[in-house]
């Protein structure tokens, strides 16, 4: 669930950030100074970080598995982004980072990922690291009571690492596929 958190966020993105190229339609935060790197772990248990991606293009979005509508959109897009990049989808890893880790075990993430594309991959800590990382992101989220249970509320951006591990663009949740696509065709193939 998405709510009034986004529009700030979304605020503080554009203010950090250098106005977009004409040919990117994301937004352009390269030399950003946050961002900079993570310390998670995968659902086998081994803690990754930027470097281990380094010569492929890192997408990253965070969520939680229960999202009912922004969360699924957003990999459906990225599993969609992957096969219009044609070969080079090989060169781009999507990242799902947990906001909720509570419920979003190592098993739950590794299925929820999977079901979109097998080459997908769920990250999480514990609580206190995911607020860490989510303020190194900017990332927005809260836990909202529903009843008996919780909704998460979040941000809805994906982060774009550059082959050499930089942040580079921020894309937004109202952007295509196709948009997507050719922004990372850019960071793929610099001019």
């Amino acid at each position: 669930m998405v709510l009034s958190g986004i529009t700030l966020a979304a605020l503080s993105l554009a203010g950090c950030g250098k106005a977009a190229p004409a040919g990117f339609h994301g937004i352009d935060i390269t030399g950003a100074g946050y961002g900079k790197d993570f310390r998670l772990s995968d659902p086998d248990g081994h803690v990754r970080t930027l470097a281990d991606f380094k010569g492929k293009a890192v997408m990253m979005f965070f969520g939680f598995t229960q999202c009912p509508d922004v969360c699924p959109t957003a990999l459906i897009r990225a599993a969609e982004v992957k096969r219009l990049l044609g070969d080079d989808g090989n060169r781009l890893q999507v990242i799902f980072v947990t906001v909720d880790p509570e419920r979003d075990t190592p098993e739950v993430l590794k299925g929820y990922t999977a079901a979109f594309d097998p080459g997908f991959l769920g990250l999480y800590t514990d609580l206190q690291r995911t607020a860490e990382t989510a303020r190194e992101f900017k990332v927005y989220y809260k836990k909202v009571p529903t009843g008996a249970s919780y909704t998460m509320d979040h941000s809805a951006f994906s982060y774009v690492f550059d082959p050499a591990g930089k942040l580079r663009l921020v894309l937004r949740h109202d952007q295509s596929a196709p948009d997507y696509a050719a922004d990372l065709r850019q960071i793929l193939h610099p001019a």
